[in-house]
């Protein structure tokens, strides 16, 4: 489930919420039963909080939407992609330590 300015994603809505976006799109692809998502969740949402009107932050929950995972590669997670101009144009493969590491994923983007 998202916080307060993290929004969830699905197969369904994927290309409207994310490639059509008209700002860029951190992406946080994750599972459940995903310790180490678990434990970032809190980076992102901060990192959502700080960008509001500057970024869009989603969650896909991947074992309820593997297409989308699929499409984009991803195998292990937790795995944040950078969607700006409906690409991807950022990866991070694996827990973030902080904020700041987040921010340097996002920030040449914005």
């Amino acid at each position: 489930m998202a916080a307060k300015n993290v929004s969830d994603t699905t197969d369904a809505s994927f290309e409207s919420d994310v490639l059509g976006s008209d700002v860029p799109v951190l992406v946080d692809f994750w599972a459940t039963w995903c310790g180490p998502c678990k434990a970032i969740a809190p980076h992102v949402e901060s990192l959502a909080n700080d960008t509001v009107g500057k970024l869009k932050v989603v969650k896909l929950d991947v074992q309820a939407n593997m297409k989308t995972a699929q499409k984009f590669g991803v195998t292990n997670i937790p795995t944040l992609i950078v969607f700006k101009g409906g690409k991807p144009v950022n990866k991070q493969v694996g827990a973030v330590p902080s904020v700041a590491a987040l921010r340097k994923l996002v920030d040449p983007h914005l």
